[in-house]
């Protein structure tokens, strides 16, 4: 087995320590997402039912889909990726998902600043992503803001007059 201080890629294991703190973080928030919006999937009701039933079934599978790229990229900087609840709610900047579930509209709110706040997240990386020259990583991240952000101003435009 390779241990932390045999891995050579060309990126200090400093940085990719703090890469892998900055990743586990996203990871985090986009889990946390995943289950929020999962759980908006399941009890949403009103008349935009179908809509966001819908909708929130694709926002929640192409976050199912995306914590694994990022969970792998943590490994191959030489570290354990979080993955537990009890992690999860340590390192996300997201609140866990309500008990008692909102109203559509308060629903859609709700991820409009999920997905705000995982775009932060991600952005928040890119200085110490750049400064090492990790492309990988920084392609993972372009996506993942790319992604969180138009699905913000998706969910945003259901809430215009």
């Amino acid at each position: 087995m390779v241990s932390k201080s045999q891995i050579n890629i060309g990126i200090s294991e400093k940085d990719r320590a703090k890469i892998a703190e900055g990743l586990s973080k996203l990871l985090a928030d986009t889990y946390t997402l995943y289950l929020t919006t999962h759980n908006f999937h399941w009890n949403v009701t009103g008349p935009m039912f179908n809509t966001l039933h819908l909708m929130f079934m694709d926002q929640y599978t192409e976050l199912w889909n995306a914590v694994d790229p990022i969970a792998e990229r943590i490994r191959a900087l030489g570290h354990t990726a979080p993955g537990s609840y009890h992690d999860f709610m340590k390192l996300s900047s997201l609140k866990d998902a309500p008990s008692k579930p909102p109203k559509a509209e308060a629903m859609i709110k709700t991820l409009v600043e999920g997905h705000e706040a995982v775009a932060r997240t991600a952005r928040n990386i890119f200085v110490v992503v750049d400064k090492a020259s990790d492309e990988p990583s920084a392609d993972l991240l372009t996506q993942r803001i790319d992604i969180h952000e138009k699905t913000a101003w998706m969910l945003r435009s259901l809430l215009e007059n």
